[in-house]
């Protein structure tokens, strides 16, 4: 072996045993985005979900004008199986805390209290012939009504998901 060979193969041993070198040439973080964010802007009441003390809940949608009302999971389960659903009219006016459809069950009836004032836009169509599905997807699918909300400032008062949890924990 040559003189040369054998006085680079050490440095050349401990260089392959160190961390790969990172490149020299590197986009400033200033022109790339951060992992795990979008390039685009969401606005803040894109799909906000709220709760009520009467086990109700709202989500938020449509850049804060568009709700849709439901019972919670909660209360579907108290309710058991759901015979009937008692949708609103379109067009009608209502107050946080009135009442804006009726479930019925096996068990027991109870008026939907709509969480926001507003104007119903139109009740959940696939209920008046599948009223079960409040059972099976009281949280999606088993929405009870849609409305126009008069002003998103009215869901402050609400709970979000986890204190309402505590609330039927307690």
């Amino acid at each position: 072996m040559s003189a040369v060979a054998r006085s680079v193969r050490p440095f050349a041993s401990r260089v392959l045993a160190q961390k790969p070198l990172t490149p020299v040439c590197r986009a400033s973080p200033a022109f790339r985005f951060p992992r795990g964010t979008r390039s685009f802007s969401q606005s803040p009441f894109a799909q906000v979900k709220k709760y009520t003390e009467s086990h109700e809940w709202i989500e938020l949608a449509d850049g804060g004008k568009l709700a849709k009302i439901g019972i919670t999971e909660y209360a579907a389960k108290s309710l058991g199986d759901v015979v009937y659903v008692e949708l609103p009219e379109p067009e009608l006016e209502v107050t946080a805390g009135e009442p804006v459809g009726a479930v019925e069950s096996v068990k027991s009836a109870s008026d939907v209290l709509s969480p926001v004032s507003g104007k119903v836009v139109q009740g959940n169509a696939l209920l008046e012939d599948q009223a079960k599905t409040i059972n099976s997807s009281p949280e999606g699918e088993g929405w009870i009504a849609e409305i126009e909300v008069n002003d998103a400032a009215e869901l402050d008062a609400l709970l979000d998901e986890s204190a309402y949890k505590e609330t039927i924990d307690a």
